[in-house]
């Protein structure tokens, strides 16, 4: 091949939907393009003119319009367009013009309909057109089979299962003839609906809990209980299950978050087997499983804090691995909640039982299920209403301290802003945090947005979980009718804007320590999170991760048909463009951070990084205009 057609070939080959040819499909484009160039203003499709060939910016910028003159589309190096015009009546439908001085390769007709028949994911990417970013997403969750593989696949047969009222000496012979580690025990009846059923006869069950290994030792013949005690007398009522169609991920997930090591699966209602860690194990090597584990068996802050190289090998496997951007911070967020959870744990063995109630409440990234490897602490204590100061609040300020000073040990910082719990305002009873969420929806001064965005993304990490729920409830039954608030908080969000300069190119950060780079934390992924949160905060979801809430928004008429994916797909790359990036400076023994420099970028993720980046833009210029400031605060 010359040099003239390996240049086409491998300029074309960085780029979607070619990046995924084989090289005979490439070799047979590049040996058939033309190349035409267009200065600035030129004409490059007529509306109605026959059109015989895809084009194929090869430099330079092209405007595609409507049939009635309005812009379409903006499209720079490695764009496509045409394709509709080719796969209908092969009359120009989108007429396009140069905006720079520009150079084309056209595609022949032939050669484009084999690239249709012969790959299917070039067909999809033209017959859907399919963009950019969708196309990144959908490639990133095709190279790791853990969402979409069910957790029935991993079950190899029925669970064992027997009444309350047999004895443990015959359940532990059941167990070793069907040579299971647990088993599941049931009683008559439907007291608890959740775990109802009926068998094969019409007789209908309630599984009652989970009995395991584990459990006989340290239950049964630690205690010396008698051979004839009854399951009943010695089962963990407390069930963990997982539904048979789930993913692997969300099984994995749950076991990690509350440190199982068996997990009922069921159908419905009905139980169809248990899942043993060795399971998810064999069929997944994250160590994310023994991290947690091992985060359980420590007895003391040192031990921990050893972990944290543990934490920074498990991020960089799953990045490595292929993990998503939901992945990666679903595991994260456990590893950070498991670390607290111990934290917690030794503090009340080392101060003695809670003089009253109280739940451990994570917000912002944590809460959300999305933190990365660069992440601070932020937390708070939420108390009974039984709680009086002078008598109970010196042993809450000391458990929140051996938390805090833990967690920056374990490598999660001491929150800048200080929001943690060993501030005192963040360590109050109930009803003071039900008339902090109703003040700062009410009356949205500058202080009370940033409190907003904060502790509107919240959940329970330890203790009463329905404290946070409390609050959860409030919240969406509030926010949706506080247009005041609305209108405010997306003001708000609009002080971090995507780096967009002039059509297509990138605004640096010019602040000396990272010079001619993006930070794509403060100019993506948290302005991003901001512009999400408004939309399910007026819908009254009760969501916190950000996909979850994209998903609750698009259920609505918030949004346009469609834009709700976009997002999805815009934040997802942003995601895993930061992730990337924090995981070469582990490899490099770099302090990982969240700025990159463009030039260090593939063309192609570059590329994709403006697209992202755009709908970004595109959907913040939308919010002042979903969320008027109401006429009587404009009138002021």
């Amino acid at each position: 091949m010359d040099v003239e057609l390996l240049e086409i070939h491998q300029h074309m080959g960085r780029f979607p939907p070619f990046d995924g040819l084989s090289d005979d499909l490439l070799d047979a484009i590049a040996g058939q393009v033309e190349v035409s160039y267009f200065k600035t203003g030129s004409t490059i499709l007529v509306l109605n003119e026959t059109l015989d060939h895809l084009c194929y910016i090869r430099s330079g910028a092209v405007e595609v319009y409507r049939s009635q003159g309005e812009l379409y589309n903006r499209l720079g190096e490695g764009d496509i367009f045409g394709h509709f015009s080719l796969l209908r009546n092969h009359k120009v439908r989108f007429p396009a013009q140069a905006i720079e001085d520009t150079l084309i390769y056209f595609i022949p007709n032939a050669v484009f309909q084999r690239l249709c028949e012969e790959d299917d994911d070039f067909a999809d990417f033209v017959e859907l057109e399919r963009p950019r970013l969708e196309t990144a997403a959908e490639q990133q969750k095709k190279s790791n089979d853990m969402m979409v593989t069910r957790i029935r696949k991993l079950l190899t047969r029925y669970p064992v299962m027997v009444e309350v009222s047999t004895s443990v000496q015959q359940a532990a012979q059941q167990m070793s003839e069907a040579q299971a580690s647990a088993l599941l025990v049931l009683k008559e009846g439907s007291d608890n609906p959740r775990y109802s059923f009926k068998d094969s006869e019409g007789q209908t069950w309630q599984m009652f809990g989970i009995l395991t290994d584990s459990d006989f030792r340290t239950r049964v013949v630690a205690e010396g209980l008698s051979p004839q005690t009854t399951v009943g007398e010695v089962v963990s009522s407390r069930l963990i299950t997982v539904q048979s169609d789930a993913s692997v991920n969300e099984a994995m997930l749950t076991m990690l978050r509350n440190n199982v090591h068996h997990l009922p699966v069921l159908y419905r209602q009905r139980p169809v087997g248990v899942v043993h860690l060795s399971d998810i194990i064999r069929y997944e090597t994250h160590s994310g499983l023994y991290l947690v584990s091992n985060i359980f068996n420590q007895s003391s802050t040192q031990g921990l804090a050893r972990l944290a190289p543990d934490v920074r090998a498990a991020f960089v496997r799953m990045v490595q691995e292929g993990a998503n951007s939901q992945m990666v911070g679903s595991a994260l967020s456990t590893i950070g909640r498991s670390f607290t959870r111990r934290l917690l744990e030794m503090a009340e063995a080392e101060l003695g039982p809670p003089p009253v109630a109280y739940c451990f409440m994570v917000n912002g990234s944590m809460a959300r299920n999305e933190q990365s490897i660069v992440t601070d602490q932020d937390n708070a204590l939420i108390l009974s209403d039984e709680f009086i100061a002078e008598q109970h609040d010196a042993y809450f300020y000391a458990l929140a301290k051996i938390v805090s000073d833990g967690l920056d040990a374990c490598g999660y910082t001491y929150c800048k802003g200080d929001v943690m719990a060993t501030n005192t305002q963040w360590r109050q009873p109930l009803h003071v945090w039900k008339r902090y969420f109703k003040d700062w929806m009410a009356n949205p001064t500058p202080e009370r947005l940033l409190h907003s965005s904060i502790f509107f993304d919240l959940d329970s990490c330890y203790g009463e979980d329905h404290y946070v729920e409390t609050l959860q409830d409030l919240i969406a039954d509030t926010a949706p009718k506080s247009p005041l608030f609305l209108a405010a908080m997306a003001r708000n969000a609009l002080n971090r804007t995507p780096p967009l300069g002039f059509f297509r190119t990138f605004v640096m950060e010019q602040d000396g320590k990272h010079n001619n780079s993006i930070n794509l934390k403060r100019r993506g992924t948290a302005p991003m999170v901001d512009l999400v949160r408004i939309h399910a905060l007026a819908c009254g979801s009760k969501a916190q991760n950000s996909f979850q809430r994209l998903n609750d928004i698009g259920k609505t008429q918030l949004l346009a048909t469609g834009m709700s994916e976009k997002l999805s797909y815009a934040f997802e790359f942003l995601c895993m463009s930061r992730l990337r990036h924090q995981m070469i400076d582990l490899q490099e023994d770099r302090p990982p951070d969240n700025n990159i420099e463009p030039e260090n970028v593939e063309d192609s993720e570059r590329h994709t990084l403006k697209d992202a980046f755009q709908v970004l833009s595109n959907a913040q210029k939308f919010l002042k205009f979903r969320y008027p400031m109401p006429a009587q605060r404009q009138g002021r």
